[in-house]
């Protein structure tokens, strides 16, 4: 699920392109991606883009008379900036918004569609799409703690729950976890000063560098390989490639069904192997409980 650097990238490659410009033409071509009746999406045809923002993991389109294209990508939801009237891609073709300067595609691999638009007016209504998370780069270490500390959840959990934090999800937060040096397994009500400190300081480092790199790699042009692995990440999708600090083989661990957690060892748990849902029960006492075990 494209997460907070590829949402903002996303935003500045629209901002030039799109901003002061009318929506000509809505095509919506899968019924299924509409989630909303009223106002209908032909209310949006003909109204100028006043600006765009990030909701959580959402794209905001703000259009006149305070009404609001809501996009959630989900999973495997991805954009397009194509030629003006582009022909909307078959199989994976969902929506296409026309502007002067080009069209807006919306796409989706798979099978299973769970990429939406909502059309709201108001921002009432469209604060009711905000699931509340924290903005980690508008927030102190002071607030960013009571933020995480309200439940007591593992470290993995609390970063990738957009009611807690905004904008994270699987991928960045194994790279904030590692970049902190801390478990994903840790409960949050056991952190000590430093190390809340530290996972404070690797939220925002992480989210920062990896914007700034994705909004300077894609340069003039638009984000065409939007992926959960990127070439540069510590430990996410690296399964036993060896880490860049400290050269361990990365692992690996499948928890509450399809959810996993990727990290180094000996980086974040002293060299502790976490127990993997459902290799540990097969294996039982031949599981490895450390990097020395496992070699």
């Amino acid at each position: 699920m494209p997460e907070l650097p590829d949402i903002e990238t996303y935003l500045h490659c629209l901002r030039p392109r799109v901003t002061g410009q009318p929506l000509e033409r809505a095509r919506l071509v899968s019924p299924f991606v509409l989630r909303t009746v009223e106002p209908p999406l032909a209310a949006a045809e003909g109204r100028r883009v006043r600006g765009l923002r990030r909701l959580g993991k959402r794209i905001v389109i703000q259009l006149e008379d305070e009404l609001f294209l809501v996009l959630h990508l989900m999973i495997a939801g991805r954009l397009r900036f194509a030629a003006p009237g582009a022909a909307v891609p078959g199989k994976i073709g969902l929506l296409a918004l026309d502007f002067p300067g080009g069209s807006l595609l919306l796409t989706e691999a798979g099978s299973r569609k769970r990429a939406s638009l909502h059309v709201v007016r108001g921002e009432d209504a469209l604060a009711a799409h905000d699931p509340g998370g924290l903005e980690v780069l508008e927030a102190d270490l002071q607030r960013f703690r009571a933020a995480l500390e309200r439940e007591n959840r593992t470290l993995k959990r609390a970063l990738t729950d957009p009611r807690i934090v905004s904008g994270v999800g699987n991928a960045f937060s194994d790279e904030i976890l590692h970049r902190g040096r801390l478990s994903p397994f840790k409960q949050t009500g056991r952190l000590s000063d430093e190390e809340w400190a530290a996972l404070h300081r690797a939220s925002r480092e992480v989210l920062v560098e990896w914007t700034e790199r994705l909004i300077r790699e894609v340069g003039d042009g638009f984000p065409e390989k939007v992926t959960a692995f990127r070439e540069g990440f510590a430990v996410h999708g690296r399964y036993k490639k060896p880490c860049p600090v400290c050269g361990a083989p990365v692992q690996r661990i499948v928890y509450a069904q399809k959810n996993d957690a990727n990290y180094c060892a000996r980086c974040q748990t002293g060299g502790r192997l976490l127990a993997d849902r459902s290799l540990s029960r097969l294996l039982k006492s031949d599981w490895p409980r450390t990097l020395e075990e496992l070699e």
